[in-house]
């Protein structure tokens, strides 16, 4: 493994954040459920909600991160967590075969975003629920950042309904959270 990949997996793995399990209060799971997970890096969305759902497909466009996570979910003795190597704005999967998706903190990377919220849309099925979870943009963002009133905005029109807009006291990187939960519905 060459440095700088080490470097990525060593800093995602140690932010300082809260329980993935705590985000998925926010959108109920199914067993049956087929999630995608955007932004999937190191796994702290997809090995954890894995044992909720049927199938996890865990997007990245870092091919070598997602060997890192294929790893870890072999060593966990999971076997339901697909890898898929794909740009958000132009997702390499058919419409509307996910159930839900969620975006942890990485869609503030991406321009236009509502190209990204359109992939979305597509990949859900009717009444699928996306969950995106950002950090909120303020004077002290040291990097690209989408407001939460930006977001709300962007997700209504790319055609999801706002279910739920939270905006909880946990900090990432003493940065502010916000949480928006939105369905798909045609």
């Amino acid at each position: 493994m060459n440095e700088k990949l080490l470097r990525k997996i060593n800093n995602l793995e140690n932010i300082e954040r809260d329980s993935a399990e705590e985000l998925f209060q926010f959108v109920s799971l199914n067993k049956e459920d087929k999630l995608l997970d955007l932004g999937a890096g190191v796994g702290y969305i997809s090995l954890p909600i894995s044992k909720y759902v049927d199938e996890v497909t865990a997007l990245d466009f870092d091919k070598d991160i997602l060997k890192y996570l294929e790893t870890k979910a072999i060593e966990n003795g999971i076997t339901n967590i697909k890898t898929l190597v794909s740009d958000f704005k132009d997702i390499q999967l058919g419409d509307e075969e996910f159930d839900k998706a969620v975006a942890s903190i990485s869609l503030h990377e991406v321009k236009p975003l509502s190209l990204a919220l359109g992939e979305i849309y597509r990949v859900l099925k009717n009444k699928g629920t996306f969950l995106c979870i950002e950090l909120e943009k303020s004077d002290l963002s040291t990097g690209p950042r989408v407001s939460s009133e930006n977001m709300k905005e962007e997700v209504v029109a790319a055609g999801f309904d706002l279910v739920d807009v939270l905006y909880p006291q946990t900090k990432l990187a003493n940065q502010s959270v916000y949480i928006v939960v939105a369905q798909k519905n045609k």
